[in-house]
């Protein structure tokens, strides 16, 4: 399985978080760590997702970028991590 990392930067709402880990079950990612960081002053968060999948991460990508809340996605790795399962 090959790692990825991803930086999703969205509007603080109580869905956002149900939503972005929906989708990505979805499009048949597994995740394997999750930070989210809210600034008490800001309407804005900033989630770093791990996932692992036989999958292109482009696939889970293009589908985050989709969502409402949604302002911006990037993917932190280029060099994804090959783990053995």
């Amino acid at each position: 399985m090959i790692q990825h990392q991803l930086a999703i930067q969205a509007r603080f709402c109580p869905e956002i978080l149900e939503r972005i880990l929906r989708v990505t079950r979805h499009r048949g990612f597994q995740i394997r760590a999750l930070n989210m960081d809210h600034a008490i002053n800001s309407d804005s968060v900033c989630i770093e997702l791990t996932v692992v999948s036989q999958r292109p991460v482009n696939l889970l990508f293009a589908q985050l970028v989709k969502l409402v809340d949604v302002s911006g996605v990037e993917i932190q790795h280029k060099n994804s991590q090959l783990i053995s399962a």
